[in-house]
């Protein structure tokens, strides 16, 4: 007697068990002579079930090769990104004929639809269900500059029957990006490290997309891809946490299954500092506050650089654009600046930046990570967030940790009417929504940061080449800027 794979994973659908994957390949084989009771504790470990079947021996292969794998190249559409998400896909697919144990499907995120915000996996998951689910065992999810040797994954993925699995990150202190949760413990809930890798099983992911066209997310906010994802999977303790894999590395070390290259590549000299063009967003009660902050760090760095303010202080010296100051969103003021910038007032250069004046941020990185991008697209460069991505919502390159957008992104804004709704409204928001209008893709670079080194794992920071952070709360500005920002042998600038 056999029990089918279709009958089987009906079986794990229905009852959730944590230990009762998908098969795709393989069979229950039962002896009839003998009859045992098939014992299995489920996932929320409440459900137990007794069934009088007769088999005396169960075996089960329940992974076999690389066939049962799909790997997801979390990659983006700009044109850089994209030749690299398919250069990692190239090797991949090299290295699986090579082994031989079968061929991997290989996906680029960027490519499964038309819709940008599948970036934030949630909404890819039911295409990825439909599509792949019954073939699949597991989906690895790595980054463009994640490097895999497929015979260690193998064994991996053959060793752990958890559902969720990567490189466990986990936060030293409440962090107000992740809203504070686990304050009191934060240390006890982790998540995945995107450069390692992350794998979850085939059952898994089916679950993931149910939920996601049934359920109504928590927050409209996409603000850490990687905890948010985390949170998602646990389900308030419904579901599983991550099981952390040695072998999902970030540096090479004996025995990694993947390892990661950088988030900062070399693709040449730096950009001039004279193709730079900086603005900063201040005003009047921050002059002497958080300007000279500015002045004392990274001002030096800059080819040209402006203080907007509602006032003019010629001691900075500031330029007013006529926008009074507002205490939130400050809209008005950036798009002022947006035509200002595609004016004869100031030198003409290839790429716009615009940062708050608690913005802390490297230019000498910035400019070495512009040479990977071509000034001729339209480039909106930062640290992505989303808004209503499940429900066809838009990306935007969140403002305090900065944001670069080369000279034609912003003439194709200023040039097709998109304006703000009001001068206090979200700047940021505003520009991503109408870049999401025009077809242009925000694009991600972890390096900028929104909020404090303290706000983010130690680990994962530690590890960067940080281009940017945010906020001056409860730390001295100028010390953070020298540890994690200032480079000791900086190279010679133009």
């Amino acid at each position: 007697m056999f029990v089918s794979v279709k009958d089987w994973n009906r079986f794990c659908l229905r009852f959730h068990c944590r230990r009762c994957d998908i098969l795709s390949t393989a069979t229950f084989r039962f002896n009839l002579n003998h009859a045992i009771s098939a014992h299995m504790r489920c996932l929320n470990e409440k459900i137990h079930l007794h069934t009088k079947i007769s088999p005396l021996y169960l075996f089960c292969v329940s992974f076999s090769g690389l066939e049962e794998v799909v790997f997801v190249i979390q990659s983006q559409r700009n044109s850089y990104h994209a030749r690299r998400g398919e250069q990692r896909r190239v090797e991949i697919l090299q290295q699986a004929a090579e082994l031989g144990q079968g061929n991997p499907v290989v996906l680029l995120l960027h490519e499964l639809s038309q819709y940008e915000g599948d970036w934030s996996v949630l909404p890819a998951l039911p295409h990825l269900s439909a599509t792949y689910g019954q073939s699949a065992s597991w989906f690895f999810f790595i980054e463009e500059e994640t490097r895999v040797l497929l015979s260690a994954l193998l064994q991996v993925l053959n060793r752990y029957p958890e559902w969720f699995l990567g490189k466990r990150l986990h936060d030293n202190d409440a962090s107000i990006i992740h809203h504070y949760a686990f304050s009191e413990d934060p240390a006890s809930f982790g998540y995945p490290d995107p450069a390692a890798g992350w794998a979850v099983s085939t059952l898994l992911l089916r679950r993931l997309a149910e939920r996601i066209q049934h359920e109504h997310l928590k927050s409209d906010f996409t603000i850490d891809l990687k905890h948010e994802l985390a949170l998602y999977i646990w389900e308030e303790g419904n579901g599983p946490q991550l099981t952390a894999v040695p072998q999902f590395c970030t540096e090479m070390r004996d025995n990694c299954a993947t390892t990661f290259t950088t988030y900062l590549p070399n693709c040449g000299d730096p950009v001039p500092k004279k193709d730079v063009f900086v603005a900063v967003k201040t005003c009047q009660k921050f002059h002497t506050e958080r300007v000279p902050v500015v002045k004392a760090t990274w001002e030096k760095d800059a080819g040209f650089l402006e203080f907007y303010s509602d006032v003019l202080d010629a001691s900075i010296p500031t330029i007013s654009l006529g926008v009074p100051n507002t205490e939130r969103g400050h809209c008005g003021k950036t798009f002022a600046i947006l035509r200002r910038f595609l004016s004869k007032a100031v030198p003409k250069a290839d790429w716009l930046v615009i940062v708050d004046d608690d913005t802390l941020i490297s230019l000498p990185r910035l400019r070495r990570l512009l040479r990977c991008y071509d000034p001729k697209e339209a480039v909106s460069l930062g640290e992505r967030y989303g808004y209503g991505l499940v429900q066809n919502g838009y990306s935007y390159a969140t403002g305090g940790g900065g944001m670069v957008l080369s000279r034609v992104a912003v003439s194709r804004l200023v040039t097709s009417g998109c304006s703000c709704y009001s001068d206090d409204a979200p700047d940021d928001m505003v520009l991503g929504r109408c870049f999401t209008a025009l077809g242009v893709p925000i694009t991600h670079s972890p390096l900028f940061h929104q909020a404090r080194p303290d706000d983010y794992s130690e680990s994962l920071i530690s590890m960067q080449q940080a281009i940017s952070f945010h906020k001056h709360w409860n730390i001295n500005p100028v010390a953070v800027y020298k540890q994690w920002l200032q480079d000791t042998n900086p190279r010679d600038e133009l």
